[in-house]
């Protein structure tokens, strides 16, 4: 799917649409990636591609942050988060072989010959003018031996380029930028052993393997391209954070201007992967907070003789049918099991009142809403409520105040007990959901 957003659009981010209900898990199904296009097109665009390889999360959770986190107020900024998404879901290297060595040669009959066009397709887009591939590598890559892990034989922390240039008007010296690059890097380390090198690969002097890379492809279709390695052996969010320094170097370098949402530092991207994300289902009449959800949900109301539709915060989140549950799925990391409670969805979508702290208000299916003391449903003649978990011996559950300690804490959507269900139901079919979520 593609997506263009500018400047003037960053409130879209949170509406990744994708439509994917889908037996994936053993399944031969090939998962299409999406293309965000951010800023004003111009010829002088920057694609980065992540998730080539789906046991790579360093590079495809810099390559979502980068499409979701980041406005780009000046030029051009492709981002393709999600390359491989089956491998990615799949969290290995390839169903299919490893789809980063399929730019030379490829069979029609290979399963990923449709992908591989498609982003050769924007890769020889006019418009672009330099490449960034995210990858994650193990160990640290050095030029002389150390040590098992530190070494020119691996690949974390480094720059790669195939040779030192290419004649093509700008940015056909791939050495200098990628010095430029880790310079920059490596006067924001983490840790000494952090430190980026130049790796090049001297592609064209027969190293066969990286012939058939996305790379190599490039520079031979007279685009700059560049391969940025961080290293497996560091947790995702440092990897991120490394990935993220150099795609800001490479957007200066071409003028590139943003904001980011979030600071550039190791906790500031941590936080930034893992907070504020949520998924939301049939035209937001549910929406589901993903930070601290907790594994299992059960009795989730999923549209009878349907597939299922819901938009992500995040490009990299898919929600998937596994026999008769439904995986709730960001990058690779598996978040919530959805029990469904199959029935039919009435198409109305009006606002509800709700007393929230002595205070009424009108709120719309999917909110959710923040509570310091206590709740009041009012009484809708329209709809039955049942608010989940709700110890009440009476089966009427409008008109009465509601404190935390009357809701049993295993509803709770979230672990830690903050947040719980509001039910609406019209003559039997599912109306809409509101959250509560107790503050302190």
């Amino acid at each position: 799917m593609e997506f263009a957003l500018n400047h003037g659009m960053s409130k879209l981010y949170s509406f990744f649409v994708v439509f994917l209900a889908t037996t994936l898990f053993g399944s031969t199904e090939i998962m299409d990636f999406d293309l965000i296009k951010q800023g004003k097109e111009d010829n002088n665009t920057l694609l980065v591609v992540g998730g080539i390889q789906g046991d790579e999360p360093g590079g495809f959770m810099a390559a979502s942050l980068l499409a979701t986190q980041y406005e780009i107020t000046k030029g051009s900024v492709w981002v393709v988060p999600n390359l491989n998404f089956h491998s990615i879901i799949a969290r290995n290297r390839g169903p299919y072989g490893d789809m980063n060595r399929k730019f030379a040669k490829l069979s029609k009959k290979d399963p990923e010959y449709h992908t591989i066009q498609r982003i050769k397709s924007y890769i020889n887009d006019s418009d672009v003018r330099l490449i960034v591939n995210l990858h994650d590598g193990s160990g640290f890559y050095r030029y002389k031996h150390i040590d098992k892990m530190h070494s020119p034989y691996r690949w974390g922390q480094c720059s790669i380029i195939d040779q030192d240039k290419i004649n093509i008007p700008k940015y056909g010296n791939l050495k200098k930028i990628s010095t430029e690059v880790i310079n920059h890097v490596n006067t924001h380390l983490i840790s000494k052993e952090d430190i980026y090198h130049l790796r090049n690969t001297k592609t064209r002097d027969g190293d066969k393997e990286m012939e058939k890379t996305l790379t190599y492809f490039a520079i031979n279709h007279e685009k700059a391209a560049f391969g940025n390695e961080a290293s497996k052996n560091l947790p995702t969010y440092k990897r991120v954070y490394y990935h993220l320094l150099a795609l800001e170097k490479y957007m200066q370098i071409m003028g590139i201007k943003y904001n980011r949402k979030f600071k550039l530092t190791p906790n500031g991207v941590y936080r930034a992967i893992n907070n504020n994300i949520y998924v939301s289902f049939y035209d937001s009449k549910i929406k589901l907070p993903l930070t601290q959800v907790r594994s299992l949900i059960k009795y989730f109301p999923i549209k009878k003789g349907c597939k299922v539709k819901f938009k992500g915060s995040n490009p990299l989140l898919a929600v998937i049918k596994k026999g008769n549950t439904y995986i709730v799925q960001y990058g690779n990391r598996r978040l919530a099991k959805l029990s469904p409670d199959y029935i039919e969805y009435d198409p109305s979508n009006a606002k509800v009142k709700l007393t929230i702290d002595s205070k009424v208000g009108e709120y719309s299916f999917g909110s959710i809403i923040d509570v310091k003391k206590d709740f009041l449903v009012n009484a809708n003649k329209k709809y039955r409520i049942n608010v989940i978990g709700y110890s009440n011996k009476s089966k009427v559950e409008t008109e009465k105040h509601i404190v935390k300690k009357q809701i049993l804490k295993n509803y709770s959507v979230d672990k830690e007990g903050r947040i719980y269900r509001i039910e609406y139901y019209h003559k039997k079919k599912f109306a809409g959901m509101v959250l509560i979520k107790y503050i302190d």
